[in-house]
């Protein structure tokens, strides 16, 4: 063997070689993002649209049945699932593996244009790609009111979208922050029918009125020698809107006042949280897909940390968090790690029950981290991340990788025995079992190589596992000749 023959010849080069493998792979160990488990992506498109009021029979006929007569000939489409509740109608479209979801999300826009209309007052269908994003929370904040603070904790909904929401969502590697508990305010229009029908107002008149509340541009107008732009103020603020005129009787004015009281209110109560017992309202975060989220998760802390300090501390209130996953997952890949170096200590402990010799087995016993930091830098190269599954490979390969160096370890003992000295004993015993390793190196790889390459949801959960196995089992052929 070759490579036997340099490494014999230049031992220093051995020992700077196996240096810089364990500084390089320190390096990507530390660069690998940490999460629970794989990335997993799935070719899903979600449409959901709002409709206020109305009931889940009125969903089905008004909006999802028009859009599933458009959307059931997408090419690529698997499965359709479609939802109505209560004000919301959703439909889940899954497609077929390795779908191109840019032209896929294209189709669908497409095609929910050609939905002929909508209910006046429904809003516009919200399209999201990929998984829901309360499958990926790591964490939820609550928000309460302190005790001398009289305001209700529902009426600061506007409070957190402006001022918390968007401190949060500019924390690297934050995708989404969402709340739930709080009510927004909206203005409402309450018209009195006695005072409109003494009037005379037509009320079925006044929502197009209302609808047309906008600047319009009226041309320009030239004066001397400067043009000036003209704008009709069409435009009425929330505490301005009753002076809006609906209609003139006699040469007066009808104002909006006149017939309905106008203010800013909070939207009616869909649903409320309580949290120790106080009313709240819960903030909770969505990650990136790829991130590390302890590095996440700090700066998150860090912010909220902040904001309770500053704003919410003037606004008086208070902030806790009420769950963290990266408890959950220090505690799942702790349990792996430590069930890694307890089949490190055993597969040592076996090593040297047989051996008994402390050179040969420390030789031996050198291939596990060895192997183990060429297989970080391998997940590193790919772009993988650190997880439970990865763990789990490397536990698996663990016992594994020594095969190669106790079957070229023993077979130069063997030579020994025979009368050759140390170099040509190990160049003879290499020379004779490296094709039997490689044989064996490669049966196990080409076991485990497969899964990288399946695109669904085991492969992409499992493919981890396969490159860790893989790139360690492969790295002990290196190490042992």
């Amino acid at each position: 063997m070759t490579l036997t023959k340099i490494s014999l010849s230049n031992p220093v080069a051995v020992v700077v070689a196996c240096i810089l493998l364990v500084i390089f792979g320190v390096i990507s160990l530390l660069r690998l993002p940490i999460q629970m488990t794989p990335d997993i992506s799935r070719p899903e498109i979600s449409v959901s649209t709002s409709w206020r009021a109305s009931a889940p029979n009125e969903i089905e006929s008004e909006i999802i049945e028009p859009q599933e007569d458009v959307l059931r000939s997408i090419p690529g489409l698997l499965r359709m699932q479609s939802s109505a509740n209560f004000g919301r109608g959703s439909i889940n479209l899954e497609f077929a593996i390795g779908t191109d979801m840019n032209r896929a999300l294209i189709e669908v826009m497409n095609r929910l244009n050609q939905v002929p209309r909508y209910p006046v007052d429904a809003n516009e269908p919200l399209i999201t790609v990929g998984a829901d994003d309360f499958e990926r929370i790591i964490a939820w904040f609550v928000v309460s009111a302190e005790p001398d603070n009289p305001r209700e904790i529902e009426s600061y909904q506007d409070f957190l979208d402006d001022i918390v929401i968007q401190r949060l969502e500019r924390v690297p590697g934050i995708s989404s922050v969402g709340s739930f508990g709080g009510r927004p305010q909206e203005v409402r229009i309450t018209f009195d029918p006695y005072r409109a029908a003494n009037i005379g107002v037509d009320l079925t008149r006044v929502p197009a009125q209302l609808g047309s509340n906008a600047d319009v541009s009226a041309g320009m107008t030239e004066v001397g020698r400067r043009d000036y732009t003209i704008r009709f103020r069409g435009k009425y603020e929330a505490s301005e809107l009753g002076e809006l005129v609906l209609e003139w009787r006699d040469g007066r004015p009808v104002f909006l006042r006149d017939v309905a009281r106008v203010g800013m209110e909070m939207v009616d109560a869909t649903n409320i949280l309580h949290n120790n017992g106080k009313p709240s309202i819960a903030v909770y975060i969505v990650p990136e897909s790829g991130v590390n989220v302890y590095e996440v998760m700090a700066g998150v802390k860090a912010e909220v940390s902040s904001l309770a300090e500053d704003e919410l501390a003037r606004a008086g209130l208070t902030i806790a968090q009420s769950s963290d996953d990266t408890v959950y997952i220090s505690a799942s890949v702790g349990m792996v790690r430590n069930n890694l170096l307890l089949g490190v200590s055993l597969a040592v402990a076996v090593l040297w029950w047989f051996l008994r010799k402390f050179r040969a087995t420390l030789i031996v016993a050198l291939s596990i981290p060895l192997c183990g930091m060429i297989a970080f830098m391998v997940l590193d190269f790919a772009g993988r991340t650190l997880n439970i599954i990865s763990l789990a490979g490397l536990a698996f390969a663990t016992g594994m990788v020594l095969d190669a160096a106790i079957v070229v370890l023993e077979n130069i003992f063997r030579q020994r025995e025979a009368g050759l000295d140390g170099n040509a004993a190990s160049m003879r015993g290499v020379s004779q079992v490296w094709g039997a390793l490689l044989a064996s190196t490669a049966t196990t790889v080409a076991i485990f190589m497969p899964v990288i390459f399946l695109q669904n949801e085991a492969g992409q959960l499992f493919a981890d596992l396969a490159v860790t196995i893989s790139a360690a089992v492969t790295a002990s052929l290196l190490v042992a000749v």
